[in-house]
């Protein structure tokens, strides 16, 4: 029955009744064929001689025109015998070509186009409550929806075109059918209800689409990204409460990266009154031994809670050895991490020069990072409207007379910024074996290449999909996290009821659940760097870092900091 009833709405749409007009053209056409076929035959035989009633009329042209030809009605003459051919051919294109293709091209397949697609739901359920709205399938949502799967939160991913939705959907992903600049879609996908959305289209999309939720919700957190510095303000506007011009972020990181003078520290972000910071150990006393043999924590306060070593970050552990690619992760005060750069910091400004490939918003928001420090930089550009000034080298950075007009030989380091993946794979290649000890910041389009960015010789891979959701997962989160990496976040958590009452040495926290614990926190006073010898109660609130494995199994021992997730999404 619920297949019949899907039938008959189907039939009902208005597309399908203009399509059914067709094939009942086609089949009144056919019925015309046999009455004529039929008369013909009528008067072909009695030319012959041959009386036959209009039932055996339409028998006779019947089964000529499907071929099935029984031979027990014939014609004697040569006028008959031609009739009959052409009734054989027509029939034969009619019902074997014409009619099946009509009825295969306007019928069958739309329908079974529209029983697929309507796998994919047009609305979520009305009790559907602290989710994530994503509005677009690509890259930065796909990011998001990673952090969302490990996080336990729901989401929905807007798609327009049905067909698109059903391939995301068979594909695992949470989809609705809708346009996300539809008021309807809005109110199918519970905005009013949701935790947040996410718009990252083009500027002018995102304002329409920004402008269209406020009509079903005034509240719900809206976080849109813009191309263009003029586009805040318009975004801001429609009723977006963050903008995020991933461009300058992305660009900006990257500049830090190649501004981390010789081992000196460098802060990336702030959590719950711990400073978290990244630092280089090549050139410094630190390479080539281990965490346990520097003793930081004993003799400066400072707590190693991760190494990044060609993208790899390994939580920190006694017997870890530092090499020259290692970077460190770094939880301490202000105070602390100066003591760490008067030990270990070589400089406090980069020498030489940088590179920089591509004119884009990354390109050019590093360029201005550079000019802000008072380092020397030059941009190859290969679209001559983008050269702006004598820092502007025209050419392909795959030509080494461009790269040397550039100054590559000379360089400090090269930052890799094309909107490809393939170009700066390429290019990192090119120019670590141009030269073996320049320092290569490259872009990653997808988080994908990551990994191949690295092997190609890379020495930082930033990703612009996961700058983009880090972004967005930090507003959506508020004080629960921060986002040091992709797929690494300092998070709150309450003490897991198996280590309560217990020392944090004999809790086996690290063991346990991978995590590093960078402070605890105890009727508000936060305590960083906490001594073995510290008890873990009920009470006490605790920041760690961890990766996505590390944070999943702490959330099998301990669901309390998904139940606050909950409670301030409610």
């Amino acid at each position: 029955m619920k297949s019949l009833a899907f039938v008959l709405s189907y039939l009902a749409g208005p597309l399908r009744r203009r399509d059914l007009r067709m094939v009942a053209i086609l089949l009144a056409t056919f019925v015309v064929l046999v009455v004529t076929f039929a008369a013909i035959f009528h008067q072909v035989m009695a030319a012959e001689g041959q009386n036959h009633s209009w039932a055996t009329a339409f028998y006779w042209t019947l089964v000529t025109m499907t071929t099935l030809g029984f031979g027990d009605i014939t014609f004697t003459s040569d006028l008959g015998r031609i009739f009959s051919v052409i009734v054989l051919l027509t029939g034969t294109a009619y019902l074997l070509i014409l009619l099946p293709f009509t009825f295969i091209q306007f019928v069958f397949v739309p329908w079974m186009n529209k029983r697929d697609a309507s796998r994919a739901p047009r609305s979520l359920p009305a009790d559907t409550a602290g989710h994530l709205i994503l509005t677009r399938p690509g890259p930065i949502d796909d990011a998001l929806i990673r952090r969302a799967e490990q996080a336990g939160v729901d989401y929905v991913v807007l798609v327009a075109d049905p067909a698109e939705a059903l391939q995301l959907h068979d594909e695992g992903y949470r989809v609705m059918v809708g346009s996300s600049d539809d008021p309807a879609t809005h109110r199918a996908a519970r905005v009013d209800q949701a935790a947040l959305l996410s718009a990252t289209w083009p500027d002018t999309t995102n304002a329409n689409i920004i402008f269209t939720a406020r009509e079903i919700s005034a509240d719900v957190p809206v976080v849109a990204t813009a191309n263009k510095e003029a586009s805040v303000d318009v975004l801001e506007l429609a009723g977006a409460n963050e903008v995020l011009r991933l461009g300058l972020l992305l660009g900006s990181a990257m500049a830090d990266r190649t501004l981390l003078p010789g081992g000196r520290s460098h802060l990336i972000g702030r959590f719950a009154g711990v400073l978290i910071a990244e630092a280089r150990v090549a050139g410094t006393p630190l390479e080539g031994r281990s965490i346990a043999d520097v003793e930081l924590r004993r003799r400066l306060g400072v707590t190693v809670i991760g190494v990044w070593d060609q993208g790899v970050f390994t939580i920190a552990v006694p017997n870890i050895e530092l090499n020259a690619s290692s970077v460190l992760i770094l939880a301490a005060t202000q105070d602390q991490l100066d003591a760490y750069d008067r030990c270990y910091g070589t400089g406090s400004e980069l020498e030489g020069s940088v590179v920089i490939i591509g004119a884009g918003r990354v390109g050019r928001a590093a360029a201005q990072a550079f000019a802000e420090a008072d380092i020397g930089y030059k941009i190859i550009e290969q679209q001559p409207e983008r050269i702006l000034d004598e820092h502007y080298v025209l050419g392909d950075a795959a030509d080494i007379a461009v790269l040397e007009a550039a100054g590559i030989r000379t360089a400090t380091g090269v930052l890799i910024t094309a909107h490809d993946d393939d170009i700066n794979i390429y290019l990192t290649i090119y120019c670590r074996r141009l030269q073996p000890h320049l320092q290569i910041v490259a872009r990653a389009n997808l988080d994908r290449n990551v990994s191949t960015l690295y092997r190609a010789g890379a020495d930082d891979v930033l990703s612009y999909a996961s700058t983009g959701a880090a972004a967005v997962w930090n507003h959506f989160r508020g004080n629960d996290t921060l986002v040091v990496a992709d797929g690494l976040d300092v998070f709150r958590s309450t003490v897991p009821v198996s280590m309560r009452d217990k020392t944090l040495a004999t809790s086996g926290l690290r063991e346990k659940t991978g995590c590093n614990l960078v402070a605890v926190e105890t009727d508000g006073t936060l305590v960083g760097n906490p001594g073995a010898d510290v008890v873990l109660t009920a009470d006490t609130g605790l920041i760690l870092i961890g990766d996505d494995a590390g944070q999943e199994r702490l959330a099998n021992l301990n669901d309390g900091w998904r139940a606050r997730l909950r409670r301030r999404m409610a």
